[in-house]
């Protein structure tokens, strides 16, 4: 291969990551997006709205999504870390973890109020 050649191929990578990168960077920005809207709602009581922005099963995993979402205690706060996989998406926040799936419509929150166990899943205080 030609220095022409290799110079055409090593523009084509650095294009595809760019554009990758665009891609999982506004993902990302949706995905924290919904996160803190979720959490501001549960965290100021606002219950219907913050209900809005689960998925549907684990709204139904709640007797009455509107007043336990917002005794659980979640509160919103800056964010540490997103990570997105797909249609799948963890965002890390001062003291919580939430896991978020894409719908149809929009990123949903499947699970909130997270923590780490060592060599075990996730412990959630709201989940699917």
């Amino acid at each position: 291969m030609g220095i022409r050649a290799t110079a055409v191929v090593c523009l084509a990578l650095v294009a595809t990551a760019l554009i990758t990168t665009g891609c999982a960077s506004a993902e990302g920005t949706s995905v924290t997006s919904t996160a803190e809207r979720f959490l501001s709602a549960a965290g100021e009581g606002r219950g219907g709205q913050a209900c809005l922005l689960l998925a549907p099963e684990a709204a139904r995993s709640l007797d009455d999504c509107e007043k336990q979402i917002v005794s659980v205690g979640l509160r919103a706060g800056a964010v540490r870390g997103v990570d997105v996989w797909g249609d799948e998406a963890r965002v890390r926040v001062d003291g919580d973890t939430l896991f978020l799936h894409r719908f149809p419509d929009g990123w949903r929150v499947r699970a909130a109020g997270c923590e780490p166990r060592p060599e075990q899943p996730y412990e959630c205080e709201v989940n699917t």
